[in-house]
């Protein structure tokens, strides 16, 4: 999930544990968000293009909770591709949780299954907890959202000017449109982003290896009340703390 909010969030210390586990490698590579339950975020009127559809999404919602499904899809090697024209990619990790945020940058990102793990920020810090090694690593978020996939859920109103937006056409009665980051040195090429009456419905993020990670969303909430400490991040009992 880490590629979600740009560079790769883990310590260096944690990589060689982290490669131990494909959650861990599929959160590396993410960062980023992407495939919504049609449920999610209704708006009151009708929109025109998929772009007017998610400026009012980010202008409306200014915080949300709900569930999602992660799928990893990993692009066919170079081996593979030569050796057969109908190489298929594979589907490499699949993982659920919860999600709340509040933005501008805050957020709490759980995986739940296979493996349990918490993404968190409180607008200053992302802190990067594993369950199982009992460690957490921190690092500031200045840098870490920008023009990264995380931006368009949990950044500020600024998509214009991080992104250049394309409506991509319709698609079984879904609206889609395309970001793709101005800055040059993201881990991403481009994010597919799709509406349906105002409802977001999907997100694909497609890295600059070729691969692709998809994510469903549901049980949304939107603009939820939240308490003013919901997003501080407590350090378990005993965990090691690592600064990226």
């Amino acid at each position: 999930m880490l590629q979600f909010f740009g560079r790769d969030a883990r310590s260096s210390h944690s990589v060689s544990n982290a490669a131990r586990r494909p959650l861990l490698r599929s959160a590396a590579r993410l960062a980023s968000i992407a495939v919504i339950g049609a449920s999610m975020f209704a708006a009151p009127q009708a929109f025109a293009s998929g772009i007017e559809q998610l400026k009012a999404f980010v202008s409306q919602v200014k915080s949300a909770r709900g569930d999602f499904v992660q799928k990893q899809v990993k692009a066919p090697s170079k081996a593979q591709g030569a050796s057969s024209d109908m190489a298929m990619p594979n589907i490499e990790t699949t993982s659920s949780g919860t999600f709340l945020f509040a933005r501008p940058g805050k957020f709490i990102w759980s995986y739940e299954k296979p493996y349990e793990q918490v993404l968190q920020a409180d607008g200053d810090n992302l802190y990067v907890y594993d369950k199982d090694l009992n460690q957490v690593t921190v690092r500031k978020l200045g840098g870490s959202l920008g023009a990264s996939p995380a931006a368009i859920l949990f950044g500020s109103n600024d998509l214009d000017k991080n992104f250049t937006l394309k409506d991509a056409g319709v698609k079984d009665g879904i609206d889609w449109l395309e970001l793709t980051p101005k800055a040059k040195d993201t881990q991403f090429q481009r994010v597919g982003i799709g509406f349906r009456d105002g409802n977001l419905e999907a997100m694909e993020l497609h890295d600059v290896f070729g691969n692709v990670t998809l994510l469903t969303f549901s049980n949304i909430q939107k603009n939820p009340p939240l308490k003013a400490d919901t997003f501080k991040f407590v350090v378990p009992k005993g965990a090691d703390v690592l600064n990226g």
